[in-house]
């Protein structure tokens, strides 16, 4: 694999259809037999294989899910580039607006994310938290539910 430059997972997913697939579709022999692949399994040519077409179709075979650290994974890096977005939804907002109520920047910020993903109003606070330690907001002294824009 090291030779070729390809990871294991992509080899598997390239070899399963050619080799897995209908019995009339099987370009490639595995040795020894299974579903299962294995470093040391060997592949030949199926020399008894024919096709009247040109073009040959081979069906996917069907790809095992995620393995769980795998979706744990991709689940942190989702939030970690939502936690993006939201703060740089809520700066825009700030820009443009200057000073808002907390009410009104939940809602124009769920407004403005909806068309990508709907975040929740307990996420949007922790952000605008980060971004009040970040100072890129503030607090209003009168009213503590009032944000400024720190430019």
């Amino acid at each position: 694999m090291e030779e070729i430059g390809i990871s294991h997972k992509d080899l598997i997913r390239a070899l399963q259809p050619l080799a897995l697939g209908k019995p009339a579709q099987r370009v490639l022999l595995k040795n020894p037999k299974g579903r299962d692949f294995e470093l040391t399994d060997v592949f030949m040519v199926n020399e008894q294989f024919t096709s009247k077409l040109h073009r040959v179709k081979i069906q996917a075979v069907a790809v095992k899910g995620e393995t769980d650290p795998e979706r744990k994974e991709t689940k942190q890096k989702v939030e970690d580039d939502r936690k993006h977005e939201i703060e740089a939804a809520i700066v825009r907002i700030m820009k443009a607006r200057k000073r808002s109520a907390h009410n009104v920047l939940v809602a124009e910020c769920v407004e403005q994310l909806k068309a990508r993903f709907l975040p929740s109003p307990m996420i949007i606070k922790k952000r605008i938290e980060g971004l009040i330690e970040r100072d890129y907001l503030a607090r209003a002294p009168e009213d503590r539910k009032i944000y400024t824009y720190v430019a």
